[in-house]
Order: C-alpha cells, then sequence, then structure tokens
C-alpha cells in the first residue's frame, strides 16, 4: 500500500511535468527581476517567493464567435492559485466583470492577448465593478498578494497586450456624455505587486487604477491611446494612484489625451521615474479637495526624470475650490480639506507643452470669482520643482505656466529652481503668480493672465 500511495502522486507529478513540457514552459520568459531605481519608496519593496516550477495553469482559449473567457481565466486563477504561474499565451476575449482579489503567491505570463467585448458598452456600464470616486469603475480587479504580472516586450506587437476597445466608448460618450466607461486595469487591494513588459491599448477611460493597495512596483510598460477613425479620445490617464502607498511607477511610455500620472486623494510615498509621455496633461497631483467633509492627503512623492510632449501641462497640482458646485455629467466637486506636502519634482524635459508649471486652486470651476470668494479648504505645501528645461508651444507664449493659490494662507514653501524653459518666440517667459512667496521662485511672474483655463476631468 505505501508503494501504491508513492505510485499515485508521482503519476499525478509526471502527468502534470509532462504536459507543462508538451505547453513548452521552458519559453515562458522569466520573471523580471524589478527594483525601484534610482529612487525608491522609502523602504525595501517585499520579497516574492519563487514558484512551484510543477504548477503551470494555461488559460484555454474560447472558439466560439461570440464567447466569453472569463470563466476560464477565474478557473485558472483558482487552480493555480497560492504557488503556481498562470499563462495566458493566446487570444483572449473578457465578455464579464472578473473580481480576483483573491490572488496569493502567483505569477500571470501574458504572451498572448486579452481584450474586452465592446459589442455592448452599455452591458459594461450596468455590470463593471464601482468607485464612488469620481464615478469611475473597472472590468475587471486584481487584488491580493505577491502578485507578478508580466509580458514580453521583444515579443511583435500584437503579444503581451491588454487591449480596452476603447474606440466603441469613444464615440458613444459624443453623444451620451452620461455614459460610465470602465477602466482598463485595476489593482485593487494589493499587497507586494509588480506590473512590467506589458503593451496597454486603448482604454474606454483611464488606462490603470491603483487603489487600496501598498508595495507596488509598475515597470517597462507601453501604454497608447489611439483612434482609428479620428474620434476623440475620453480621458485614458495612464496612471491613477488613490487610497495607496509605496508606489513606484518607472521606465514606461505613454501616449494618452490626459494625465500620464495623476495623485489622487491618500496617495503616499510614491515615486514616478524614468517616463516618456506624449500628449497628455502631465504629471498631477489631483484632482483633490473634490468631496466636501472628506480629507485628502498626498504626501512624499517624488517625480524624476521625466520627459513630456505635446501636452497641456506638466508638473500640476490641481485642487478644488472652497465650495461645493455642479461642473459637469456626473461631477461636482469642491469643499474638501486635506493637505499636499513633501513634492519633488526633479529634471523634467519639456517638449512643446503649453505651459511647463501649472498650480490652481480653481480646478473644475470656470468662475473665477468664485474660487476667490471661497478659497481652497486644502493647503499646498513644501512643493520644490527643479531642473526643468526645454520649450513651451507657442499657444500661450510668452506665459509658460501659472502657480495660483486662492488666499496668502493656502500656500507655503514653494520653489521653483533651475528652470531654463524658453518659448518659441525667444521672448522672456512669464508666469502667473498669485499668493505665492516670489522669492522662492526662480522665475518671472506676472499678476494676471488670458489664459484658457483646463477644467476637463481627470
Amino acid at each position: 500500500m505505501m508503494w501504491l500511495n508513492f505510485i499515485g502522486p508521482l503519476m499525478a507529478a509526471l502527468a502534470l511535468i509532462t504536459s507543462a513540457m508538451v505547453k513548452g514552459y521552458d519559453n515562458i520568459p522569466p520573471r523580471p527581476n524589478i527594483l525601484p531605481s534610482p529612487y525608491d519608496t522609502g523602504r525595501a519593496m517585499p520579497l516574492s517567493l519563487p514558484r512551484d516550477k510543477g504548477r503551470y495553469c494555461y488559460v484555454d482559449q474560447g472558439l466560439e464567435e461570440n464567447r466569453d473567457d472569463a470563466p476560464r481565466i477565474w478557473q485558472s486563477l483558482q487552480e493555480c492559485n497560492d504557488g503556481g504561474t498562470i499563462v495566458f499565451d493566446k487570444s483572449y476575449l473578457i465578455g464579464s466583470p472578473l473580481d480576483l482579489t483573491f490572488l496569493k503567491h502567483v505569477d500571470l505570463v501574458i504572451t498572448g492577448d486579452i481584450a474586452f467585448d465592446d459589442s455592448d458598452v452599455y452591458y459594461w456600464q450596468n455590470n463593471s465593478f464601482k468607485y464612488t470616486f469620481q464615478n469611475q469603475s473597472v472590468f475587471w480587479k486584481l487584488g491580493g498578494e505577491d502578485v507578478n504580472i508580466y509580458g514580453d516586450l521583444t515579443l511583435e506587437e500584437s503579444k503581451s497586450v491588454i487591449d480596452g476597445k476603447g474606440e466603441a466608448y469613444w464615440e458613444a460618450v459624443r453623444n451620451d456624455t452620461a455614459l460610465l466607461r470602465p477602466i482598463l486595469f485595476a489593482l485593487d487591494g494589493m499587497k507586494g505587486a509588480t506590473m512590467s513588459n506589458l503593451r496597454m491599448r486603448n482604454p474606454p477611460n483611464w488606462f490603470n487604477i491603483i487603489a487600496n493597495s501598498s508595495d507596488i512596483i509598475i515597470s517597462n510598460m507601453d501604454l497608447r491611446a489611439e483612434s482609428l477613425k479620428g474620434t476623440k479620445i475620453a480621458n485614458s490617464d495612464g496612471w491613477d494612484t488613490y487610497k495607496s502607498n509605496r508606489v513606484a511607477i518607472q521606465d514606461s511610455f505613454i501616449n494618452n489625451t490626459d494625465d500620464c500620472v495623476s495623485f489622487k486623494p491618500n496617495s503616499t510615498n510614491v515615486v514616478v521615474q524614468n517616463l516618456q509621455c506624449v500628449g497628455s496633461h502631465g504629471i498631477s497631483i489631483g484632482s483633490i479637495g473634490q468631496y466636501p467633509n472628506e480629507t485628502d492627503i498626498v504626501e512624499n512623492l517624488y517625480i524624476y526624470n521625466i520627459s513630456m510632449a505635446n501636452a497641456s501641462d506638466f508638473a500640476r497640482i490641481k485642487v478644488w475650490p472652497g465650495i461645493e458646485t455642479d461642473f459637469e455629467t456626473h461631477l461636482a466637486g469642491g469643499g474638501g480639506t486635506g493637505y499636499v506636502r513633501n513634492v519633488t519634482y526633479d529634471l523634467l524635459h519639456n517638449i512643446n507643452n503649453d505651459r511647463a508649471i501649472t498650480i490652481t486652486q480653481c480646478y473644475g470651476q470656470s468662475n473665477e470669482t468664485l474660487c476667490n470668494e471661497y478659497p481652497a479648504n486644502l493647503t499646498i505645501e513644501d512643493v520644490t520643482m527643479k531642473n526643468i528645461y526645454g520649450t513651451t508651444s507657442a499657444k500661450l507664449d510668452p506665459e509658460a505656466g501659472t502657480l495660483v493659490c486662492s488666499a496668502p494662507d493656502r500656500c507655503s514653501d514653494i520653489r521653483v529652481e533651475n528652470i531654463t524653459v524658453t518659448v518659441p518666440s525667444g521672448k522672456s517667459p512669464v508666469y502667473e503668480c498669485r499668493n505665492m512667496d516670489d522669492s522662492l521662485l526662480q522665475l518671472t511672474c506676472i499678476e494676471e493672465s488670458g489664459e484658457d483655463r483646463d477644467t476637463s476631468q481627470g
């Protein structure tokens, strides 16, 4: 009996190993060894445990035209969770929401492609996972502990792809501004994770949200929102952090139409470094202070070595005013409390952006008189923007930025150092400055501006 008890597990193990060999697990790219560099988040990231080399789950692909691969994905993750590796090596279509917040000690390897069914945009409006913050929602959410998600960017362009098929949503929202569009990817409730070497394409809304999470590294990602029909792309933030601590986002490329990275409420100890951003709204703190009776904290950020081209803004802080008012469909704001503290923007290459620096406490509100009457309840302090170079666009020439606080006691210790940004006309660049300590600003301030206020959500 002891011999038989030994043979049974042995044969099962051999079958599993044989199956893995037939599937070709030797061709799976090795897990990247990713560390925050050159700056970290203030504490070492947790160690990711080795995976069991005998546990490989290959996700099956449905063959029917109107298939939904979500149940197959869920089943594979259940089978190989807690020590295994799940391989996405085919083309998958997800047609129903996936709650994958149970992950533990597992790797997800995407060498194929994953897309979301765009045949009915209103299905996802009604069935996606919802966030109260800015009425956001997501197709799927991944959470848990010790998770590595990665692909292989050396493969052809159609591989290692997560595709939101956003064009259908961008077209629909032109006629229905109330349409709720899902975020492409969500890490929610994740503790200790890496995501790397993946292509992301055409999100209906933002590309990524990192929510309620800690100890996250994002690296070597390629994000592109590109319309094939000339449709105006709605939102498409690259990464948004929300209620998260110790996050590093680095060594990546993004071409989009909204914030390259945005630090939403209660983002702390975040490093963003070595990014190339095109067509965005900047590396943005906020928007924050949107909800009355809520306290938003954004603290301990380091933004380093960023190239930003053809954007509306670059280094940006956006705070709502001190009173709540309606703004647009699904969006009202103002009256929240809190603070922005200990933030550094360092080594910023500005290429044809409208503004190199933007600080506003009148975000989402075109009525400047109202903002002056009700200054923001949220303070900004201990901010340094340094080593900024390049040129702005001609849109606001000779103005190169705005630094405007809503009252003298709302901003303190805001410094701008070693800024050599030029404007196309060759004139001396100027900046609108109000309620600032001008002695800390190594730039030329003016008091008033004819700027076009950017009030878009993001």
